[in-house]
């Protein structure tokens, strides 16, 4: 499901905004990447409510942005997606009508094309298990996505390593075409895994298969090839996390204990549900 399949986890960050009266903007970064995201508009979050307002025709206010991020950067698990559309939720949210100046398929669209690819973006909004294209329209493209719900004995496990990965970089490493023969098999097992994450997990060793991206990369993250292939010798349906280096293991509950003991050292493995109701915003006018 290379760029079009996405899994809503329940890893979430809670981004805030105020309007201030002073102009600019200010971020407050707490939790993952204190020491290193930008403080100011350069910020993913502040980027993404400057494109959004200015797509509802708003001038940017002054604004406090307040960060407390879970989601780990640079690992493909999906912290670029969340940052866009916090932001775009953020703006639309500070707008009276903002419901009305811009729909959910326009935050969709936005966000699509901030992120260059509508797989994550959907999942972040919609939540649950996402399958997201980009209409055939060279005049005006329209990203769209359906969700599921996940099947009930389905538990993902999260390998996280210490090491971080750009998804620019794991593009690089991919070849510019791939033979008839892996297109059929990705092919394949894209419809397998819809049917095997909502009806069937029976058929999830089978779904997680690729021969798309993760040989062509596996020299960037040995440790995480090296993982993938451990863990589905034993049984266990992994793969790469988005564009890696993160392991992600899709497994029935009872099996969560052996998942987890392979993590190799220096990682962390966690345990995690899904969210089937995507990004949440809330709006008070009380002082923050």
């Amino acid at each position: 499901g290379f760029d079009s399949l996405g899994l809503a986890l329940a890893l979430h960050d809670l981004v805030s905004a105020r309007v201030v009266a002073d102009s600019g903007v200010r971020v407050e970064v707490e939790g993952l990447g204190e020491r290193t995201l930008p403080r100011d508009g350069r910020h993913l979050v502040a980027r993404a409510m400057a494109e959004a307002l200015a797509a509802m025709g708003q001038p940017m206010p002054g604004l406090t942005i307040s960060c407390r991020n879970a989601i780990p950067q640079g690992r493909g698990l999906g912290s670029s997606a969340g940052a866009i559309v916090a932001g775009i939720l953020l703006a639309r949210g500070l707008v009276a009508d903002g419901d009305s100046r811009m729909s959910l398929d326009d935050v969709l669209d936005l966000a699509t094309k901030m992120e260059g690819h509508p797989d994550n973006v959907a999942a972040a909004l919609h939540g649950g298990f996402t399958t997201a294209w980009v209409e055939s329209d060279a005049q005006a493209p329209h990203a769209r996505c359906v969700s599921r719900p996940v099947h009930e004995d389905i538990v993902a496990v999260a390998f996280v390593p210490p090491s971080t990965m750009s998804t620019a970089n794991a593009r690089r490493m991919l070849p510019d075409t791939v033979s008839r023969a892996d297109a059929v098999f990705n092919l394949s097992r894209a419809a397998v895994l819809v049917h095997a994450l909502t009806t069937d997990p029976s058929l999830l060793m089978a779904a997680t298969e690729d021969r798309l991206h993760q040989e062509a990369r596996a020299a960037g993250y040995p440790e995480s090839h090296a993982l993938v292939e451990d863990l589905r010798s034993r049984g266990v349906a992994a793969a790469i996390s988005g564009a890696g280096p993160s392991v992600l293991a899709l497994t029935r509950r009872d099996d969560i204990a052996l998942a987890e003991s392979r993590a190799p050292e220096g990682w962390t493995a966690t345990v995690l549900a899904f969210d089937g109701e995507g990004a949440r915003v809330h709006t008070t006018d009380e002082p923050a």
